[in-house]
């Protein structure tokens, strides 16, 4: 990706404007970095393998490639995931956060009440509130997951960690 005479990402997008339909970019790089893995694929790779990798394997890529499918090496694809897999467990921690944050505590001890089967009328005699004011709070839980259902808000709820 380091070329002595100029930049491997720049090379990669000039193939691409000039023959992207009938030249496929496969990267064969040392450089296994997601970064520089990201920046190859955006400037328009199909593609990236390891330079580590045995002749078999690459002309399989080769194969793979002018058959109009995708390569990555198998080490920087498990990279990759981890990478993926660890925004998506941020991602939902972060609206977890945000969805305990906009909940009320008696949303939060309606919406316990509800994952554990209880009816309205039933969560209003054990907390000692009418049961229209339960409804209420029932439909702000369902506004705020934007669920429609006491199946979704649980599920969702138990999903991003607001019910164990």
């Amino acid at each position: 990706m380091d070329l002595p005479d100029g930049c491997g990402i720049e090379f990669i997008q000039s193939l691409c404007q000039k023959h992207a339909q009938n030249a496929p970019v496969l990267v064969l790089s040392a450089w296994n970095t997601t970064e520089m893995i990201y920046k190859a694929l955006a400037a328009g790779a199909k593609g990236y393998a390891s330079k580590e990798r045995d002749d078999i394997e690459l002309m399989f890529a080769i194969r793979t490639m002018l058959k109009g499918e995708a390569v990555i090496d198998p080490g920087i694809a498990k990279e990759i995931l981890k990478q993926l897999h660890a925004a998506q467990v941020q991602a939902v921690a972060g609206a977890a956060a945000n969805l305990q944050a906009n909940l009320s505590s008696r949303e939060l001890e309606i919406l316990n009440f509800i994952a554990s089967g209880f009816s309205s009328r039933e969560i209003s005699e054990k907390i000692h509130i009418s049961r229209f004011t339960v409804d209420v709070h029932i439909k702000k839980i369902y506004q705020k997951l934007q669920v429609n259902s006491r199946t979704k808000a649980v599920h969702l709820a138990k999903q991003i960690g607001l019910l164990s």
